[in-house]
């Protein structure tokens, strides 16, 4: 296992009309390549920031991100994007499912972007990574006509379509039953194992984060403990 993602002294403050509020206070923490980890702790204690930013989408205000040994809030603005293309897939709270898109359309969107495959191998991969997470049935379908857990589904396609090496999950499980936040959890599992593919998944729910190698845990915008689980 080599140290893959590394976060340096990272602070965040957040400045307001009534001053600033800091967010993440002294953060110091190393994922090995393919580990699969769960960032865990209450509302506001500072876990969706520090995923923002080892998702290189907000800067800290001290301290670093270094990313397969790139110094990634070094890089300029073009090469940051590429960066983001290249190794990171999101799967966000809210979904950002596109609705007048159907399923297949919205997995394609990070594709839009790669000239050195054909318009008709992007729709085969798409295709093929509907069927791997169990939805290339329901290609055609709008995000509507899909249930909770079927939204999920294809949000984990779309993040996954370009083969990042690392996936990002903010709370996937939140807004779904237990028997659905279980499945969800499984597929996470399957992608972690079977494809070797590092994720670190925000959650307060801890039956979510069993299914992780490691859990850490953050209060008040600092690390206060992990737990190393059995894989």
């Amino acid at each position: 296992m080599e140290k893959f993602i590394v976060v340096e002294k990272v602070k965040k403050i957040y400045h307001g009309p009534e001053g600033g509020v800091q967010a993440l206070r002294q953060i110091d923490l190393t994922v090995d390549e393919g580990e699969f980890v769960a960032i865990m702790g209450p509302s506001g204690s500072g876990k969706s920031t520090l995923l923002s930013i080892i998702g290189a989408m907000n800067p800290p205000s001290e301290g670093r991100l270094l990313v397969d040994e790139i110094d990634i809030y070094g890089l300029r603005q073009e090469k940051l994007a590429d960066f983001r293309h290249e190794y990171l897939g999101f799967v966000f709270q809210e979904l950002q499912l596109i609705p007048y898109l159907t399923a297949i359309e919205n997995v394609l969107l990070p594709l839009a972007i790669s000239n050195n495959i054909s318009s008709k191998e992007k729709w085969q991969l798409a295709q093929e990574v509907l069927e791997k997470i169990g939805l290339g049935d329901k290609a055609r379908r709008l995000p509507s006509q899909l249930s909770g857990g079927e939204q999920e589904r294809v949000a984990i396609a779309r993040a996954i379509v370009s083969d990042p090496p690392i996936l990002l999950a903010d709370e996937p499980t939140g807004s779904l039953d237990s028997k659905t936040g279980e499945e969800i959890m499984k597929l996470f599992q399957i992608l972690n194992q079977e494809e070797q593919r590092t994720i670190i998944m925000v959650t307060h729910n801890r039956e979510a984060a069993q299914f992780a190698q490691r859990v850490i845990l953050i209060r008040d915008g600092e690390i206060i403990g992990e737990e190393r689980l059995k894989t």
